[in-house]
Parts: structure tokens; sequence; C-alpha cells
């Protein structure tokens, strides 16, 4: 099989993305039968997101015919959006600390309109790195305050390691998107 990308580093980041997602979203999907789905059902709908935005990256990062540059820019885009918007927009779990809350609610509205900004243009190559990495950075500020509350804030419960793992997939994710994109700019 050939690979679209040829250097190590980016294979490396690709790879180590891919590994550190699809571990966490088998821990999740664990969570789902050890809690039970009435409980957990949220989790698997966004697994579903995660999968699909794993599958393409697959897909891209093995150059296949079936996948063009600008299917894997846009699919993955909505799929990632689409767990921005249910996780943290619509159903936003309920935080100990209303500023935090806060500040999350902000940062994931900003991330989403980010997102909408930078990828849904036709023109997408001509952005350079620092905005593609503005969308990574993003998450990753909403991910570690999300973490800060359930580590500080909340009571610690038999959710709490499940909690933790599922804040930090879709960074995972966006990252390997991102430094997909980036080989791709001008």
């Amino acid at each position: 099989m050939e690979t679209r990308f040829k250097k190590r580093a980016k294979v490396f980041d690709i790879g180590v993305t891919a590994v550190a997602a699809a571990l966490s979203v088998g821990i999740m999907i664990f969570g789902v039968f050890h809690f039970g789905l009435s409980n957990t059902w949220p989790e698997l709908v966004l697994n579903i997101f995660y999968i699909a935005c794993l599958v393409m990256m697959w897909m891209y990062f093995f150059d296949s015919p079936r996948i063009t540059t600008e299917q894997f820019n846009y699919w993955s885009s909505v799929c990632v959006g689409m767990t921005i918007l249910l996780r943290d927009i619509l159903f936003a779990p309920p935080l100990a600390s209303y500023p935090l809350h806060l500040a999350c609610f902000t940062l994931s509205v900003l991330l989403l309109c980010t997102l909408t900004y930078f990828y849904s243009r036709k023109d997408w190559k001509s952005y350079s790195k620092s905005n593609l990495w503005a969308i990574c950075i993003i998450d990753l500020i909403i991910a570690t305050l999300y973490h800060v509350d359930i580590m500080y804030f909340e009571a610690a419960d038999e959710y709490t390691n499940y909690m933790l793992t599922e804040i930090w997939i879709r960074p995972a994710i966006t990252y390997g998107l991102v430094a997909c994109f980036v080989t791709e700019t001008k």
C-alpha cells in the first residue's frame, strides 16, 4: 500500500494520532457496554463521528482513490463540527464551576465558527499553518478546561475516568486532521 506522506515526522504524527484516538474510542465503546446503553447513548453517537474521522484519516493516509483531498477536508470538518455542536453546545455537560462552563461554551461556539470559516470556503488550500493550528489549540483549551473542572470541582465517581478519556478524543483527532491539512497548504 502506498502512503500519501513520505516524511517520517508526518507519518509519526498521524500514526500516533490514529492509535491514541482508536484506543480512546475503544475505551469509550467499552464504557457504553459497561454502564449500559441507556446511560451512555450520547457517547455512542459521538463515537460514530469519531470513528468516521478515523476511517477517513486511514483512507487519506493510504491515498485511497475513493476519497479526494476535498472530500476528506469537507467530511472530516463536518464530523468534528457535529461533535462540537452535540457535545459542547446542544448537550453541554453541566459543570460545577459556572465560569468554566461559560468559557467552554464560548470557546465551543468560537471553534465551530472557526471550522466553518476556515474549511467551508472553496479556496481552503490558501490558509496558513497558523490558521489551521488555531482549531487544534482552541480544542485543546476546551479539553483542558473540562479536565480541570472534572478533576478539581466535580466529585469523583465511576464515570470520571471515562469522561476524562472522552474529553481528549476530539483534540487527538483534530491534531491528526490538522497534521493532514497542513501538508496540503500552499
